[in-house]
């Protein structure tokens, strides 16, 4: 789509925030559901946000990883 280089560099970027943002949002909004649904507030919400952080870790692992392949 682009052919320089800083512009890749850009697009990795947004694709990693938004890849962040999925991995914690998604899992906390799904157990803000199941709390409403099964009435169980506040435990579903915070193995949601538990989960999120998990997520969040594994990418940030993964990019700390491929910067060091990078150089």
């Amino acid at each position: 789509m682009f052919k320089d280089p800083v512009h890749k560099k850009y697009l990795e970027y947004i694709g990693l925030g938004a890849e962040i943002a999925i991995a914690l949002s998604i899992p906390i909004l799904a157990g803000y559901w199941a709390d409403s649904f099964f009435e169980s507030t506040p435990f579903l919400l915070l193995t949601g946000i538990v989960v999120g952080i998990i997520l969040m870790l594994g990418i940030f692992s993964k990019v700390i990883r491929n910067v060091g392949k990078m150089e």
